[in-house]
């Protein structure tokens, strides 16, 4: 994938189901960007699944510094979280949490059985999840007063620049979001307009 791209989800996912077994394995997918989001979520599912045994999740967050956790949940090690883990990379997809909500169908599945359980419910779920590409941004605070209007204007539009947020009144100020392979080239063009203030915010 190109460098300054990468793959999440806006809204939760349909509810998916898979059956082994007599066990069945309740398949979500949550867009987070916090481990309170994941929280939460975990909450939700344990009201709505009171009766369940296992609920087994992993999360991925960050784009650019990547923060993860699998867990179990009270299945053997390394059987439940880390299949799910395992579609969540193969996806490619960020700032996600899966969770696969197990109700024990009375036959074990053994540990190669509860991975190949948990992989294909995550992968599921991911199939029925509506994934988009969204691109890395950096965001620029431009300063200036009322007669480099039309410049500053000018480069926008040309460059196709989104505007965030502006405020105009003793002078403007924009900021601007810019994709990150065109952000040094963007900065340069402003910094070097005469009377513009350009710098980095978060």
């Amino acid at each position: 994938m190109l460098e300054d791209v990468y793959k999440t989800i806006e809204k939760p996912s349909e509810e998916t189901l898979f059956k082994e077994k007599g066990s069945k394995f309740f398949g979500y997918a949550f867009p987070v960007l916090s481990e309170d989001d994941v929280k939460e979520h975990l909450e939700d599912l344990k009201k709505k699944h009171h009766a369940a045994r296992h609920f087994c999740y992993a999360y991925q967050l960050g784009i650019e510094k990547i923060k993860f956790r699998a867990n179990d949940d009270g299945e053997p090690n390394n059987s439940a979280g880390l299949p799910i883990y395992g579609q969540i990379q193969s996806f490619e997809v960020t700032n996600i949490l899966i969770v696969s909500v197990r109700y024990f169908g009375g036959t074990k599945l053994g540990v190669g059985g509860l991975i190949s359980a948990y992989k294909t419910s995550a992968q599921i779920t991911l199939e029925a999840a509506d994934i988009l590409v969204k691109t890395i941004n950096v965001f620029y605070k431009l300063t200036f007063n009322y007669d480099m209007m039309n410049a500053v204007q000018r480069i926008i539009k040309e460059k196709n620049i989104e505007i965030t947020n502006q405020t105009l009144e003793m002078n403007c100020e924009y900021i601007i979001s810019v994709r990150k392979k065109d952000a040094a080239a963007i900065f340069t063009i402003f910094d070097n307009l005469y009377k513009v203030a350009v710098k980095e915010v978060s």
